[in-house]
């Protein structure tokens, strides 16, 4: 086999006695090693979505009943090819990932989970010991990843049936992990070296496993390892015990956020919770009536609720939704789009319209996240009594002038900006801004509008409203996207009185 020409140079320049050619060959050597890992872990991220695919349209073939022995034995391998790629994914990526306060008992109950439903785990006795009340600073998914690989290593170890146990529990005060199972044992040979990539007593094994049990928990600033059989007190001990320990955290739990998901078709709710389930808890529902049981239990941070609904529809529950909390945050599905729809979506304080059928999963989830991670608040504010002024941006006299008489007939003032120049003021009673502002057109105008609100409704006016123009208004927070109906002043401050919750004198 030809050396590498980096390696050839530090090995000619090494043997010269050349120690700045040796050094350059070997900073080249060590960028084109980065590089090739780089490349690695990126076609294998690239082949998680064919995985992806080949697993989805399984999991249909056998809920439609297809023979239920080839499938599942098509899950179980397509199963183990994404722990291959996401544990080399892991080994090779150098970014840390982000870390909160959490406790500890949900990732490993998750994982525990993904274990139970591989049918290979079918011949194991899987037990958990997970008290709620023990906390660390770290990342969810890849906590339920260490834990994950060790239960997938506990089970490869055995084979027949056999039994793994889960035990979370203190060692003074720090957290501490046990996975334990009733296996052969590792031979002594290998006791010293599980942990190096590669290295493994099972044939089926990729080696990769523990290693990347090693790597999270050097982002933890855990320690990983054997323990002695007898720190688990079961009879007769296990063969083999695996034990994490994590620094001290005495800080809280941080609540986990709560996403309800209203569709009456069980595949879409399915995807919801396969997507998001990691990151949140899902909550699902078939039904309006449904969710609002649920509500009326306890609130949640976002809803997300198909419009055609069997009996209550996803407007209605998004009406309700508000009558319980005021400031309930809904998101609106439909396969059948309309500018109607949509108007009723922004007077009811709607956060996004999704269409369906999605285009790109991963939009759903980052908007999602983005909607999830949005500070909750009233979206239509009412305004104190002594505040009248409504700031309007509008650069055509004309049509300032009959927003300035609608507004009047509904006891509120107006403040004309004819340009982009806002000027300081206190907080108004709302803003209306033009679409067709030209100093800033379109999102432009919308983000001087949103930013002169001060966080009071403001309402968008078009010449030529369209969906496109309604949704963008909606997702900037708008509490109405409205036509300008310059032909009748009283229809548009009728609309206008609406938007800013004021009675007509």
């Amino acid at each position: 086999m030809e050396t590498p020409a980096p390696l050839s140079q530090l090995l000619q320049a090494l043997e010269a006695g050349d120690l700045p050619a040796a050094r350059a060959a070997a900073a080249a050597l060590q960028r084109a090693g980065a590089q090739s890992t780089q490349l690695a872990a990126e076609v294998l991220h690239e082949l998680r979505q064919p995985l992806l695919g080949v697993k989805a349209y399984a999991q249909l073939l056998a809920e439609d009943g297809g023979p239920s022995g080839p499938l599942r034995l098509l899950l179980a391998q397509v199963e183990r090819m994404e722990q291959i790629v996401s544990d080399y994914i892991r080994l090779a990526s150098e970014r840390p990932a982000p870390q909160q306060n959490l406790s500890l008992a949900a990732p490993i109950w998750a994982a525990a989970k993904l274990f139970s439903i591989n049918p290979d785990s079918a011949r194991i006795s899987l037990e958990v010991e997970a008290p709620e009340d023990i906390t660390v600073q770290g990342n969810a998914r890849l906590i339920e990843q260490l834990t994950l690989n060790l239960l997938n290593n506990a089970r490869d170890a055995m084979a027949g049936r056999g039994r793994v146990k889960v035990v979370l529990a203190r060692e003074g005060s720090s957290p501490v992990l046990y996975v334990a199972d009733w296996g052969p044992g590792i031979p002594e040979e290998l006791r010293e070296r599980i942990f190096e990539p590669y290295v493994t007593a099972n044939k089926r094994g990729t080696g990769l496993g523990l290693a990347v049990c090693r790597r999270i928990a050097q982002e933890h600033h855990a320690q990983v390892g054997l323990a002695a059989p007898s720190v688990i007190r079961d009879v007769p001990p296990p063969a083999t015990v695996f034990r994490v320990l994590f620094p001290t955290s005495d800080a809280p739990a941080a609540r986990r956020q709560r996403l309800l998901v209203v569709d009456d078709e069980t595949i879409i709710r399915m995807v919801f919770r396969d997507l998001m389930g990691k990151e949140c808890e899902v909550i699902e529902a078939a039904s309006g009536e449904e969710a609002l049981d649920l509500l009326r239990q306890a609130p949640v941070d976002l809803i997300v609720t198909d419009k055609n609904l069997p009996g209550l529809s996803g407007l209605e529950l998004a009406q309700q939704a508000r009558r319980l909390y005021s400031n309930s945050r809904v998101i609106l599905m439909t396969g059948y789009p309309s500018l109607v729809t949509t108007q009723q979506a922004l007077e009811l304080g709607v956060v996004d319209y999704m269409l369906k059928p999605f285009d790109d999963i991963r939009e759903v989830r980052t908007l999602l996240r983005t909607a999830l991670s949005a500070q909750s608040a009233p979206l239509a504010l009412r305004t104190a009594t002594e505040v009248r002024r409504v700031d309007v941006l509008e650069d055509n006299p004309t049509t300032a002038r009959l927003i300035t008489e609608a507004l009047a007939m509904v006891g509120l003032e107006a403040r004309i900006l004819p340009s982009a120049e806002l000027m300081a003021m206190e907080k108004p009673a709302g803003v209306v801004v033009s679409w067709d502002f030209a100093p800033a057109y379109g999102r432009k105008a919308l983000e001087l509008g949103k930013a002169l609100a001060q966080g009071a409704p403001f309402v968008v006016l078009a010449e030529h409203l369209t969906m496109e123009t309604a949704l963008e208004s909606l997702r900037a927070g708008a509490a109405a996207c409205l036509p300008k109906l310059l032909s009748d002043t009283t229809a548009l401050s009728r609309e206008l009185s609406r938007a800013f919750k004021r009675e007509v004198p």
